[in-house]
């Protein structure tokens, strides 16, 4: 995906001031002097409409500044991060340590940042009555490897006879490892007999096309696409809670809870460029959550984004 450019730069020597710190409070600007070049980011589909938002509204302020985003899974994202073809990386998972040695062996360091909140959401196709609420251990038993689960009346006997189609997340993404390890309990420990796709998109589509139909993916796509599917609440131990704003902030959406991550290159952060991207984001992510539907930071979170923006500023 390409977000193309709204202009011309301004001066590039202004670009210096970025590298101010980040202040602690919620008062900070929101803006400041216009930066120009070009930023390359790849990664999670989860996170792609979030980075695709901020990107929109970076260029706005910034008419020299041009954010191409790609969409090819956390997995995806991390290889081409590491082989230096991208300033950024999207995750949806923390950086796998195989990946980590990656970049140390290509001699890219690079620097986390939390951006925002994602609810890992379970839907069904709109025609599933029979359920409401689901606990991770019939999750397990449905999408566990080996496993032969393949109609509804498998899951509970209760249910009717009605053939029970999967549709989840692609292994280069890293929606794909976190409900693994969550559900499963254990990395690639999944079926392979289901329609897997890093596009959250083809997911949606594919469960509102069939009767039976579940998915995975970001709260993000559920929100964008609620009438189309109906979502499942987790059974978290005490009660059923569905992923929101709210529950997923609270921590009491278990297991389905997780940060969303950017990773940056050194190098790529060092200009100026970057740096303005990264700290627009920390200083508006609360109303770029807004625009593109995910669960913002929690006051605790933003200040650590706030201080990690801070120590890659002093670190360079």
């Amino acid at each position: 995906m390409r977000k193309l450019p709204y202009g011309t730069a301004v001066l590039l020597a202004v670009a210096a001031v970025f590298a101010l710190a980040l202040a602690a409070t919620a008062t900070a600007k929101t803006s400041g002097p216009q930066v120009s070049g070009r930023i390359t980011a790849d990664g999670s589909s989860t996170l792609g409409p979030y980075t695709t938002a901020a990107a929109e509204r970076f260029e706005r302020a910034n008419r020299g500044a041009q954010v191409v985003v790609g969409i090819s899974g956390t997995g995806g994202g991390f290889e081409r991060f590491c082989k230096g073809e991208t300033d950024l990386a999207n995750a949806s998972r923390p950086i796998k340590l195989t990946e980590a040695k990656k970049c140390q062996d290509k001699g890219i360091p690079y620097i986390q940042f939390l951006v925002a909140n994602d609810g890992l959401s379970v839907v069904v196709n709109k025609n599933v009555t029979w359920i409401n609420c689901i606990t991770p251990a019939e999750l397990k038993k449905i999408w566990d490897k080996g496993s032969k689960v393949d109609n509804w009346n498998q899951v509970r006997p209760s249910f009717p006879d009605v053939p029970l189609k999967l549709f989840g997340a692609g292994t280069d993404s890293g929606t794909f490892d976190f409900f693994t390890e969550k559900i499963n309990g254990k990395a690639k420990q999944s079926r392979s007999d289901y329609t897997a796709s890093e596009d959250d998109n083809v997911l949606v589509r594919g469960v509102e096309g069939e009767r039976g139909a579940m998915g995975y993916f970001g709260y993000s796509y559920y929100v964008e696409n609620k009438s189309r599917l109906k979502l499942l609440r987790i059974h978290n131990g005490t009660s059923c809670v569905a992923p929101s704003i709210a529950s997923v902030q609270a921590g009491t959406y278990k297991p389905l809870s997780r940060p969303l991550f950017i990773y940056a290159k050194k190098a790529s952060f060092n200009r100026g460029v970057v740096r303005a991207f990264i700290r627009y984001i920390i200083l508006n992510e609360r109303s770029i959550a807004r625009t593109a539907r995910f669960v913002a930071l929690t006051t605790r979170q933003l200040a650590k984004a706030k201080r990690q923006y801070n120590a890659a500023v002093n670190n360079r």
